[in-house]
């Protein structure tokens, strides 16, 4: 009955994300229409001023933009139902393959952050929330409060600063060093220009887990079986790790589950800070440049991505409801 509940529960959810991702697919593609960059510019680049009216009009019978916008939607809509994404005016390639080519930068680089930013946002959480009123507790509540009010841009370009510029430390930018083959460069080569973008999102990540924690904390630490606990002698790290671990733990991780769509504008940001390889740099180049399909390609790529998150903070909220219901200890 449970299994028939939760397939329930994933078709619904993914009868949503149907209409959802219709409906930004759609607004993105308005908003794109509005832009007056030229896209067939944009596809020769400096070539424009060599290339005859004819073969400027051929380009755009070619890629279609000398229909009307509906009929352009249309069209794209009917060749990703058919699984082709079209080809980037900006990058003259497939759609597709430059997805695949840059979500591998953008999926390391968020993997680290969310990893990171979830273990030290759980830890502060869990010291703030068993001292509550402390001096660690405002000070890990005002860091918290600070970090929630700055945009992930301003933390990079501050860590920029410090540790490229004055201390030399760390590359200012890119994905692997300047003037490298690609078989050249090493593991240790894309780490080191990882780092800055990866402590960028994971600074950002860690309030919202942190808050939800130190709440989680308290409200368990207010109950009577942990004055009972205490009444034994238990205390400290040893009375949260018997009978606060199991009751904080899986709800912070549903919680982070659910940040994936912020962890995806934040790496955005990140990633044209830094001008790091991934898809966040792909997509404000589209934008910029009126690349439709390469634009919508990855609205869709990375709504889905937020909706796989999401529905895995669903379905542990779920399973935590459910086992609740039933009187099982989580």
């Amino acid at each position: 009955m449970q299994l028939l509940n939760i397939g329930k529960f994933i078709l619904l959810r993914t009868l949503k994300f149907a209409i959802l991702l219709f409906a930004v697919v759609l607004f993105s593609f308005i908003l794109v229409s509005f832009s007056p960059v030229d896209p067939i510019q944009s596809y020769l680049g400096a070539e424009m001023m060599v290339v005859s009216e004819e073969q400027k009009e051929q380009l755009a019978e070619y890629f279609g933009v000398d229909e009307s916008k509906t009929q352009q939607f249309l069209n794209w809509l009917n060749m990703f139902l058919h699984g082709d994404l079209g080809t980037s005016l900006l990058y003259r390639q497939e759609v597709l393959s430059i997805i695949q080519e840059r979500f591998l930068a953008s999926f390391m680089l968020m993997a680290i952050s969310w990893i990171i930013s979830g273990i030290f946002g759980y830890a502060l959480g869990v010291i703030a929330g068993m001292n509550e009123g402390s001096w660690m507790d405002r000070a890990i509540k005002s860091y918290c409060f600070i970090l929630a009010s700055t945009p992930a841009f301003w933390i990079g370009i501050l860590l920029l600063i410090v540790f490229s510029m004055w201390l030399g430390l760390f590359p200012i930018g890119l994905g692997t060093p300047i003037g490298m083959l690609s078989d050249e460069v090493t593991w240790l080569d894309q780490i080191k220009h990882m780092v800055l973008p990866a402590l960028t999102l994971s600074i950002i990540g860690v309030s919202n887990i942190t808050l939800h924690t130190r709440q989680k904390v308290m409200d368990v630490f207010n109950t009577e079986f942990i004055r009972f606990a205490r009444a034994k002698g238990e205390e400290g790290f040893r009375l949260f790790a018997r009978h606060g671990l199991r009751n904080t733990l899986f709800p912070a991780i549903s919680v982070h589950f659910a940040s994936f769509g912020e962890l995806f504008g934040g790496a955005i940001l990140a990633e044209q800070v830094f001008s790091y390889p991934g898809l966040g740099q792909a997509i404000v180049q589209a934008g910029m440049n009126s690349d439709v399909p390469l634009l919508l390609g990855i609205v869709v790529f990375s709504t889905l991505f937020v909706f796989i998150g999401n529905l895995l903070a669903d379905l542990l909220y779920y399973l935590i409801d459910v086992r609740m219901k039933n009187g099982e200890a989580i």
